[in-house]
Parts: C-alpha cells; structure tokens; sequence
C-alpha cells in the first residue's frame, strides 16, 4: 500500500494538505501485462507510478499499434482525461509489477486550483509532452521508417561503459517493439538493422544492442533526410522547438 506522500507530483504539498488529499488515492498493485486503462474508456481518474513502469500504446481499428511512450516511476498519466473529461486516448498497460496510485478527477482538479507549485509541475510536464509529440510528428512527416528507426535507437541507448564514444540499448529492444514506436513493420525493422550490421554500426552483444558509431548514425539521418531523393524533406534543423 502507497502513501500519497510517496507520490512525487505532491512532494511540494504541505503535511495539512497531504491528509486532506490523501483519502482521495486508491492504491493497487498490477502485475506485469495488466491493463491500466483502455482507449476509448469513459473513466477520468489521474494515475500515479509510484514504483515499476507503464507502456502507452494507440491502437488503430484495423489492430496495429503504435507505442506513444513509456512511463517509469514518479509518473503521471490520465490528466488528459481528467481536464477535459474526453474518453481515454490511448492504452496503457504494466510492464512490469507496479503500484499505481489512482485519484478521482474532481480531487485531482482540487489540488490544482489550490497549489499553485503542483499546477506548475503539470503544466511543465504536459509542454514536455507535447514537445515530444511535435519531434514524433516531424520525424513521420520527413523521415523514412529507416531513418525514424536510427533516430529511436539512438534515443533509446545509453553510454556504453568501457567503450568511449559508443552507446547500447539493454536489454535489447525486439523488432516488433521497434516497428511499434516508429509506426512500421517488423519486416521493415529487421532489414534496417541487418543493413546497419553490414555496415558495421550496430553490433548485437550477449544482453545489448551496441552502436558502435552514433555519431555515423546520426549523420545518415541528417543525409538521407536532405538527400537528393528527398526533395520532399526538411533539413534536421527544421525540427520543431517553439
């Protein structure tokens, strides 16, 4: 069981306001693979990770999907929801044992309207968002699903310890999961990356999946971006960043 203290949105609320606001969290433990929420469901509550992660997946009517984000401890998810009272726009599932803290909509839009520190938080945290929607729209609107490929990998790795200048991604992400966060086809994944092998810029280890040359890589985005075959495409600069 949570604590609302334990929730980091409510960090900056004072110890009379936390137990004003306590009773109105719910606490549940979700297993791995468990349904969150539905797309399309009427429920407005705001959700808490207070440990474990979330994956936020769209899906299309004729079955595909697409993976919008994941969320990991000390996030918040639902407000959408909450602030205008639409159905749910998308899923979310566990992905691994999480305990969730849920609060009703009405207890939610209370705190916001009386600590102005917590309704910052928000704001900031939804202009991440939507920051973070616009790169996803540039990139599907002017890049190849090769070159959104290279720009999530990227974005997925992390230093690679031992190894100056190379990165990895562990554990390693499989293709379909790959084809979900950049809107393709595994078929699609699997072929960029074996060209990506051949080429000497990804390197499959024992738990990783190594770049051996990210700054190679993000060139060939830059360059098959502006390439001449591409006389429909922005240059990289044109990324939005309003």
């Amino acid at each position: 069981m949570g604590d609302i203290g334990d929730i980091e949105l409510f960090a900056s609320l004072g110890e009379e306001n936390a137990k004003r606001f306590a009773p109105a969290v719910t606490w549940r433990t979700y297993p791995a693979n468990e349904l969150v929420i539905d797309m399309d469901d009427a429920s407005n509550d705001v959700l808490f990770v207070v440990s474990g992660s979330v994956r936020v997946i769209h899906r299309a009517d004729d079955g595909k999907q697409v993976i919008l984000g994941e969320l990991g401890t000390g996030s918040m998810f639902g407000e959408m929801a909450a602030i205008d009272g639409i159905p749910r726009s998308a899923s979310v599932t566990t992905m691994q044992t999480s305990l969730i803290g849920s609060m009703k909509a009405a207890a939610f839009m209370d705190v916001l309207a009386h600590e102005p520190e917590v309704c910052r938080t928000v704001l900031n945290m939804l202009v991440g968002r939507i920051r973070s929607l616009n790169l996803q729209l540039y990139e599907h609107a002017y890049l190849t699903a090769s070159e959104r490929l290279y720009a999530e990998l990227l974005r997925l790795s992390r230093p690679r310890p031992g190894h100056d200048g190379q990165r990895s991604i562990s554990p390693p992400p499989n293709q379909q999961d790959l084809a979900e966060r950049i809107g393709s086809r595994r078929e699609v994944v699997s072929r960029a990356l074996r060209a990506l092998e051949k080429d000497e810029l990804v390197e499959k280890t024992r738990g990783a999946l190594v770049l051996t040359d990210p700054g190679a890589l993000n060139r060939r985005i830059s360059l098959e971006a502006c390439g001449s075959n591409s006389t429909n495409k922005a240059p990289m600069a044109a990324r939005p960043s309003a």
